[in-house]
């Protein structure tokens, strides 16, 4: 399975339909074509099963199986693994009031990382570059990994929150940023629009049938990037399952994140945790704990889940990284060598 709860290439969701169904223009007779469709979905061959799903959907409108698969399949092609994928926009950056303290300890906030002193043998920071806001460069670059906080100077005013790190060259991104983007990017190669209206879905209707309820949410989340509707389908199917499914958790906990409710993401992390203990939903609620600029909670949870998922490679790198961001470098480098 693919780490973060996303589609993977084995799903068997969708049953095989009889034998019976009429095959379209231009397709093998002697093979059912739904069947030739899950096939190219399990090879991960997206835009073919695509295509063949599209085709049983113009015979047949109605067609329940062939367009769950089609949902699936849209679904899989854009899916990525976000635990990575932490970009914000201007909105985010303006209106961040999360900041615990404005002049934190070292060791306490990425902001305010390790002295040399308080790090015995590691390397001098004077010989090391920093970033525009003061955090020593990680020798990696990924999203977020340069973020600017609200005690950063020049964020707080307008003027000078749209400028980037270097002037003339770089500036925050919008709101959402890159996953409006993709959305809307996704949806143009649609012939007939968009392929599922959610404005007009019963989502309490699909909440009481968990396996679509599951995949319209990726879909959702992944391909349509709108996290409101899937922040009340996941609502939901919370209440249908008497609030004992963690996978309905982990994914408000989701919306709730892309949706800048960090408080909120963190307590159905927890709650889903509680439920069932998941690799990526420690991995989701870490980042909720960077995010709100606190490093050594995200330790605490990087080390709880090691001690139940010992030797797993996402955790080690994650605390090796978050050592890195806080300047204690030989710490970092013992977990980048397990």
């Amino acid at each position: 399975p693919m780490l973060g709860g996303g589609p993977g290439p084995g799903s068997n969701i969708v049953a095989a339909k009889g034998c019976d169904a009429a095959a379209p223009a231009g397709m093998d007779q002697t093979l059912n074509p739904f069947f030739v469709a899950l096939s190219r979905f399990r090879q991960r061959r997206w835009d073919q099963c695509i295509d063949l799903c599209t085709q049983l959907l113009e015979q047949n409108p109605r067609d329940q199986a062939a367009w769950l698969l089609k949902l699936r399949a849209l679904t899989s092609k854009q899916w990525m693994d976000d635990v990575e994928m932490d970009e914000e926009g201007v909105a985010d950056l303006l209106m961040d009031d999360n900041a615990v303290a404005q002049a934190p300890r070292p060791g306490t906030s990425l902001n305010r990382p390790l002295t040399k002193q308080e790090v015995a043998g590691a390397p001098s920071q004077v010989v090391r570059p920093v970033s525009a806001t003061g955090r020593p460069l990680t020798g990696f670059a990924r999203p977020g990994s340069n973020r600017p906080t609200t005690s950063s100077q020049g964020r707080a005013d307008l003027t000078t929150a749209m400028q980037g790190n270097r002037p003339g060259t770089s500036r925050p991104l919008t709101s959402l940023g890159r996953l409006v983007r993709l959305g809307t990017a996704s949806m143009q190669h649609q012939d007939g629009g968009e392929f599922v209206r959610l404005e007009s879905l019963d989502l309490h209707k699909y909440a009481q049938r968990p396996p679509i309820a599951k995949a319209l949410c990726d879909y959702m989340l992944y391909y349509a990037r709108n996290p409101r509707k899937a922040l009340e389908l996941a609502s939901e199917a919370t209440k249908a399952a008497d609030y004992k499914d963690w996978w309905w958790k982990a994914r408000l906990g989701k919306a709730y994140f892309q949706l800048g409710l960090l408080r909120d993401a963190e307590k159905q992390f927890k709650s889903s945790l509680k439920d069932e203990e998941m690799v990526s939903t420690h991995l989701e609620l870490c980042k909720v704990y960077l995010r709100l600029d606190q490093p050594n909670s995200a330790l605490d949870q990087y080390g709880r889940a090691g001690e139940r998922f010992p030797g797993d490679t996402h955790i080690l790198v994650g605390l090796a990284r978050t050592y890195d961001m806080l300047n204690a470098l030989l710490r970092g480098v013992q977990f980048y060598k397990r």
